[in-house]
């Protein structure tokens, strides 16, 4: 148990250290919408979501309702519970619900994709490791963003501030030239968000929680049309149909 530990604490050290950058920004970016050093490590600490915060603190900043903040994490985080029933047929039998519950809380997309590669199922030490030195990162680099953020000069910090947006961009590019479907969802997106922002005079009620909202579900509605993914007994049924 212990050499597994080691082991998910030495996978997650990669990971750990891209946290700690982006988290940086993250932390630079809730002191300069309004937040404490504290309430930005609470958000931190509570949530382990970069996009998930990043809204939320702009939802907050523009202050947003409830129901936008519900919603807007609702749709930037359910990909999440995917990952988990992923991950949930790679555990090993060690695995009782309380491990369930406590590892389910530290699923990011990195953390998902180490644990999806290992070959052999997984441990709950291996997971605790994992997440543990993820989560510090995260924590920590929040930390040191928001005592950055009230230190240094005003012309740093706006600079520093792009870190998280720069994160999403080398999230999302590979992946679009590699994928026709994702660039065609990122572009539709990118869009009706640049439409709204236009029209941001002509529709005073519509908040940038909304907005946000809206621009996710058209371009993964439209994205799901053009680019429908065939069930593994359609694709059993045509490529029987083509041998014969």
């Amino acid at each position: 148990m212990k050499n597994q530990f080691v082991r998910g604490l030495w996978h997650g050290v990669p990971i750990a250290l891209g946290y700690l950058s982006v988290s940086f920004g993250f932390g630079i970016m809730a002191v300069r919408a309004g937040l404490s050093i504290l309430a930005a490590v609470g958000i931190s600490v509570t949530n382990l979501t970069s996009a998930g915060q990043a809204a939320g603190v702009g939802i907050i900043a523009a202050g947003g309702t409830i129901l936008e903040m519900i919603l807007t994490q609702l749709v930037i985080n359910i990909r999440y519970s995917l990952m988990g029933i992923s991950l949930s047929q790679k555990l090993d039998s060690s695995f009782t619900l309380p491990h369930k519950l406590l590892v389910s809380f530290g699923i990011t997309d990195e953390i998902f994709a180490v644990s999806s590669s290992r070959r052999e199922p997984l441990r709950p030490s291996y997971m605790y490791g994992l997440i543990l030195i993820s989560f510090l990162g995260w924590s920590s680099g929040t930390l040191l963003g928001a005592a950055a953020g009230q230190l240094l000069p005003e012309s740093v910090t706006n600079a520093m501030g792009i870190v998280l947006y720069g994160m999403f961009i080398a999230i999302v590019v590979p992946v679009a030239r590699e994928k026709r479907s994702v660039l065609v969802a990122s572009s539709i997106a990118v869009l009706i968000s640049v439409i709204l922002f236009l029209l941001k005079d002509a529709l005073p009620f519509l908040s940038d929680g909304f907005s946000v909202i809206i621009s996710a579900v058209i371009a993964a509605a439209v994205a799901s049309a053009l680019f429908p993914i065939a069930d593994e007994g359609s694709s059993a049924n045509a490529e029987s149909e083509t041998i014969k």
